[in-house]
C-alpha cells in the first residue's frame, strides 16, 4: 500500500460525467488513498478546472488527475490538456472503454499522458492500485512541492502590466494578477507602500516588492538564472527560440560545456504559437508553450545552462576566443558560438499604434490577454502562419476575428492546413488588401482606421483588440562591423559567402567556411536569423543540431 509521506492537503483528483461512476471510483481511491491523500472529484471537465484552479491558488500540490474519456462539452484528452498547464507535474491517467483505447494512445502526444486505465477497473486491488502506486511513487520522487506564487498588481490598460505578465508567462513563473482598482490589489499597493501611480507593482514569492521593474532585475528576483557559472565555455549559445533549444539540447548531450543566452524568454516566435500542428511527432498538435517548455527542461537535464534577461550587445574574436559581451559591460567566452537570435515582428507604422501597443495593440500572439477577449470582436493583422494560429486560437472565445492581410489571398504565405480550418472557422473573417491605417483611443485602443490597398478608401471600426503579425526583422544589428550580413540583416553563411567560390576577403583559414558557419571561423548561425532560412520550427531545430555537429568539426581542427 502506498505510504502517507505527503500531508493530506496533497490531492488526488478524479472527473467523470457519470455520477455513478465518479462516486465508485471515489470510493476506491478513498478506500486505498484516503489516509495519506485528500481525494476530489468532479462530475464535468469545467468543474474540475475549476477544482484545480481553486486548488492551485491556495497552493495544494495535485499528484494524479484521473479523466475519462468520453465526456460531453469537453472530453477527458481536452480536459488533460488544459489541466497540464495549471498542474504541469501532476500524472495524468485517462479513463478509457475498450473501444477508446486509439484516443487514449493518441493523447500521449498531447498531455504527454502517463497512463490509461479501461473500465471497468474490477478488482481496484489487480487493476487500479498497483498503477496508481507507481504513479505516486514518480510523483513524490519529483520536485513537486507547490511554489510560492509571485503576485502582480497592475491596471488591465498598462503596457508595463502587459509585458511583465507576458515575461513570467514565457518564463513558467506562476504568478496571480490583481487589479489595482480591486480589494485586494489596493490591499497589496497599500502593503507595498504604493499609491498605484507606478505600475506594475510586482510581489516576489519571498514578500520582495517591486515597482515597474526591468527584465533582468524581475528574472534575478523570481528565481531564474542571469548570470553564468563559468567565465569559459565550449560553446555559447545566443538566442532560446527552436534553434537555439535544439543546439543546446544537442550540444549539451555530446558533452560540451554549454551556456544558452536568452534576452526575454525561451520558445522565441514559436514559444508565443498558441497551435503548432506540423510538427513532426505532433499528429495532434502542441502549443509552442508545452514544446518550448519540454525543450528547456530537456537542454537542463542534459547539462546546459540557461540565461534569462541578458541582453548580447558585442561579438570580439580574441585568438581561439570568441567572447560574446552585455548590456552591463560584462562578458563571457568560449571556444565556438551559435547565434540563434530569430526575428522580432515588424512594427506597425501607422499613427497612434505606438502609443497603444500594450494597451490594445499587441505583437505577437500575447497570450496572457486572450482570455480578456472572451465575447469581444478582434483584430489579427498579418496572412502567414503565426497570424493564422493566432486567429484560430482567438476564436474559440471571441464574439469575431477579422484577419486583415495586404495581400489577394492567404494561399500565398500559409500552410494549407490553417487556410483551410480559417474558412470552416464561422466567427472568422478575412479582409484581404486591407491595412491598418491609424489606431485611435485615450489610454487604451477604442477603433482603428482600415484602408482599402487598392482603392485607398477608409473606414473607422470600433475595436480594442489587434494582435499583430506583420513580417519580421532579424535581431542582428549588435553584430554589426562583425559578422556579415544581406541588405535586410540576416546573417550570411556558408555557400553565401561563397557565391563567386572565394571565401570572405578577411577568411585565414584554408577551408572554406563549414555550411552554417559565418565569415568568423568558430562563429555559427541557425534558424531564422540566417538568410534564406526556411522558418519554420522543424528546420530551425535541425539547424540547431547541425551547427553543434559542425562546431564538433571546427573544434576538432582547431
Amino acid at each position: 500500500m502506498a505510504q502517507a509521506v505527503e500531508t493530506a492537503r496533497t490531492v488526488i483528483l478524479t472527473v467523470d460525467d457519470d455520477p455513478g461512476v465518479s462516486r465508485a471510483i471515489a470510493r476506491d481511491l478513498r478506500r486505498r488513498y484516503g489516509g495519506g491523500y485528500r481525494i476530489v472529484r468532479a462530475e464535468s471537465g469545467e468543474s474540475a478546472l475549476e477544482a484545480l484552479h481553486e486548488l492551485k491558488l491556495r497552493g495544494d500540490p495535485v499528484a494524479v488527475i484521473l479523466a475519462d474519456y468520453r465526456m460531453p462539452q469537453m472530453n477527458g484528452i481536452e480536459f488533460l490538456e488544459r489541466a497540464l498547464h495549471v498542474y504541469p507535474g501532476a500524472r495524468r491517467v485517462l479513463l478509457t472503454a475498450y473501444a477508446d483505447t486509439n484516443a487514449a494512445i493518441d493523447a500521449i502526444n498531447v498531455v504527454d499522458l502517463d497512463h490509461y486505465l479501461l473500465k471497468p477497473w474490477d478488482p481496484p486491488e489487480e487493476k487500479l492500485y498497483p498503477v496508481l502506486d507507481d504513479l505516486l511513487t514518480a510523483w513524490r520522487s519529483s520536485d513537486h512541492r507547490p511554489v510560492p506564487a509571485t503576485k502582480v498588481v497592475g491596471h488591465r490598460w498598462s503596457a508595463r502590466s502587459s509585458h511583465v505578465r507576458e515575461f513570467l508567462a514565457r518564463n513558467q513563473v506562476p504568478y496571480r494578477w490583481y487589479s489595482s482598482d480591486e480589494p485586494e490589489g489596493r490591499r497589496l499597493l497599500e502593503a507595498a507602500g504604493a499609491d498605484g501611480r507606478r505600475l506594475p507593482l510586482v510581489v516576489t514569492a519571498e514578500g520582495a516588492a517591486l515597482l515597474e521593474p526591468e527584465p533582468a532585475e524581475l528574472a534575478a528576483r523570481v528565481g531564474l538564472a542571469t548570470t553564468p557559472a563559468a567565465d569559459f565555455y565550449d560553446l555559447v549559445v545566443i538566442g532560446g527560440g527552436p534553434a537555439g533549444l535544439g543546439a543546446a539540447v544537442y550540444g549539451a548531450s555530446e558533452g560540451l560545456r554549454t551556456v544558452l543566452v536568452e534576452r526575454s524568454a525561451t520558445g522565441g516566435q514559436a514559444g508565443q504559437s498558441s497551435r503548432i500542428e506540423n510538427y513532426l511527432g505532433f499528429p495532434d498538435g502542441v502549443s509552442g508553450a508545452q514544446l518550448t517548455e519540454r525543450a528547456r527542461r530537456q537542454a537542463a537535464r542534459f547539462g546546459a545552462e540557461i540565461l534569462t534577461a541578458r541582453e548580447v550587445t558585442g561579438l570580439e574574436v580574441s585568438g581561439p576566443a570568441r567572447v560574446v559581451r552585455f548590456s552591463d559591460g560584462s562578458a563571457v567566452a568560449a571556444h565556438s558560438v551559435i547565434l540563434a537570435t530569430g526575428v522580432s515582428y515588424r512594427q506597425l507604422g501607422a499613427p497612434g499604434c505606438d502609443d497603444l501597443t500594450g494597451c490594445g495593440v499587441y505583437y505577437g500572439s500575447s497570450l496572457t490577454e486572450a482570455s480578456s477577449c472572451l465575447g469581444q470582436d478582434v483584430y489579427v493583422v498579418g496572412g502567414a502562419n503565426s497570424a493564422g494560429q493566432a486567429a484560430m486560437y482567438l476564436a474559440r472565445g471571441a464574439r469575431s476575428v477579422t484577419l486583415l492581410v495586404r495581400g489577394r489571398s492567404l494561399t500565398a504565405s500559409m500552410s494549407y492546413y490553417l487556410v483551410q480550418q480559417i474558412e470552416e472557422a464561422p466567427n472568422i473573417t478575412v479582409r484581404t488588401r486591407t491595412v491598418v491605417g491609424a489606431a485611435h483611443g485615450d489610454g487604451h485602443l477604442e477603433q482603428v482606421t482600415l484602408r482599402d490597398v487598392d482603392s485607398g478608401a477608409s473606414e473607422r471600426v470600433d475595436c480594442q483588440w489587434m494582435f499583430v503579425f506583420i513580417g519580421a526583422a532579424p535581431l542582428t544589428d549588435w553584430l554589426d562591423g562583425t559578422v556579415l550580413r544581406d541588405e535586410h540583416g540576416f546573417i550570411l553563411a556558408g555557400p553565401d559567402l561563397t557565391p563567386d567560390g572565394r571565401p570572405p576577403a578577411e577568411w585565414e583559414l584554408d577551408r572554406p567556411p563549414y555550411h552554417l558557419e559565418t565569415n568568423v571561423p568558430g562563429v555559427f548561425v541557425a534558424g531564422d536569423a540566417r538568410a534564406q532560412s526556411a522558418k519554420r520550427v522543424a528546420s530551425a531545430v535541425g539547424e540547431g543540431a547541425m551547427a553543434v555537429m559542425l562546431v564538433h568539426r571546427y573544434l576538432e581542427q582547431s
